[in-house]
């Protein structure tokens, strides 16, 4: 029996409904902030400010959710935030056929689709635990991250050339219908979900709903890594509006050649995450996990020095080949330790939090750059960013954990 046949159909279906929403958001590279530049012209703090108030306000909300999804199964959860999501998507191609899309909408949409992604990325990774063997699970890990870095390849030079084709709210449709395929996927698992975790008897209290955060923070092991993933992953993504701005207004780049300068070099997180499992095998999965985390965060600064033309296009896809390359070993290497961490009653809860405080770290991050870029300029924003990346290696966790039972937290009255 080949490795790919153990994973089993049931993981086959939920990697399919994965498969059909990530090629849609690909498809729909940054479509909301594109909307924001080409369809309502605006500004640089204004494409900021959707980008932060969607994950700040979707994480907000998401909250005192945590609790809740822990003692419910997760399949139902993960259809529903589905359905929801492809009706948020939809109703931006309603409004602008109808003449009255504006700008308060994108953030609405915005909102709804954040904190969608919190519950449902959540609710999937304890689904996905109960999926497929432990043995299995950097397998599992790695078929998702090979699965996204060849959508990110393949999504935004098509949906750029859809957008110049048909417009640029033809990406959200197809993002829409995306999340319906995946909600279809997840509906045609077949096996028995696994009963969840008996709800206490009381009530839900300001305790259950931070037991996420209190149990990362008194983890040796997932506390370092927590803070390290949350700064790398919001000043990367802080970067993302103003290097729409930069590109598409400031150096009159084309959507198709933003479209190709961001999914070509994707095929550097296929080359990565395909590599995973060998690498691990090889060298061990906190030496991969380390260098590669280390590795990822010399990259970004090379954003700063684009220019005009060719020469500026190939910058960029050099430094985001270098930059997705890395950050394809590290993730599905990364996943599978946070679950192996993991109790199994908590990974709802710590997967939440984790979630939240990404969003809100990039939020933040977003918000205090496109307030610097407001001051300064786009370009000089991204330097700063990019020097601020570099520092964060020193957060990896030096030494690897003796056992999974050596890691777990102290318990505290």
């Amino acid at each position: 029996m080949t490795r790919r046949q153990s994973l089993g159909r049931d993981f086959g279906w939920l990697w399919a409904a994965f498969a059909a929403s990530t090629v849609g958001t690909w498809l729909a590279l940054d479509a909301l902030p594109l909307i924001a530049v080409l369809v309502l012209h605006s500004s640089a703090m204004q494409v900021s400010v959707l980008s932060a108030a969607g994950l700040a306000v979707g994480a907000l909300i998401v909250l005192p959710l945590g609790p809740w999804v822990e003692f419910r199964r997760k399949r139902p959860v993960m259809i529903s935030m589905d359905l929801l999501r492809f009706l948020a998507m939809l109703s931006l191609p309603a409004a602008y056929a109808l003449g009255c899309l504006g700008f308060a909408q994108l953030v609405v949409v915005s909102v709804i689709v954040a904190a969608a992604n919190i519950v449902f990325t959540s609710a999937s990774g304890a689904h996905l635990k109960d999926l497929v063997r432990p043995e299995d699970l950097l397998t599992a890990g790695s078929r998702f991250e090979t699965t996204t870095w060849t959508a990110t390849a393949l999504g935004p030079p098509l949906g750029g050339a859809a957008i110049g084709m048909f417009g640029p709210l033809t990406t959200v449709v197809l993002d829409a219908v995306s999340y319906l395929l995946s909600a279809l996927g997840i509906r045609a698992i077949s096996g028995r979900e696994p009963q969840p975790p008996a709800r206490p008897a009381r009530r839900f209290s300001t305790g259950d709903v931070v037991e996420g955060w209190r149990y990362v923070l008194r983890h040796p092991v997932l506390r370092p890594l927590f803070f390290n993933t949350a700064l790398v992953n919001g000043l990367i993504m802080a970067i993302a509006p103003l290097l729409a701005v930069l590109l598409l207004r400031d150096l009159g780049f084309a959507p198709w050649q933003y479209g190709l300068a961001f999914g070509v070099p994707c095929i550097g997180g296929l080359v990565g995450s395909r590599l995973a499992p060998w690498l691990v095998a090889r060298f061990g999965q906190h030496r991969v996990m380390l260098v590669s985390g280390a590795l990822r965060a010399c990259w970004p600064l090379g954003l700063a020095f684009v220019r005009p033309g060719l020469p500026g296009l190939l910058i960029v896809m050099v430094t985001e080949f270098c930059l997705i390359t890395c950050v394809g070993v590290f993730n599905p290497v990364f996943a599978t330790y946070r679950l192996e961490h993991t109790a199994t009653e908590r990974i709802t809860r710590t997967l939440s939090a984790w979630s939240i405080t990404s969003r809100a770290t990039i939020a933040t991050l977003t918000v205090l750059g496109g307030l610097l870029a407001h001051v300064t300029s786009p370009r000089t924003t991204i330097a700063i960013a990019g020097v601020l990346i570099l520092s964060t290696p020193l957060l990896l966790p030096r030494r690897p954990a003796l056992s999974v039972e050596a890691a777990e937290p102290v318990t505290v009255p």
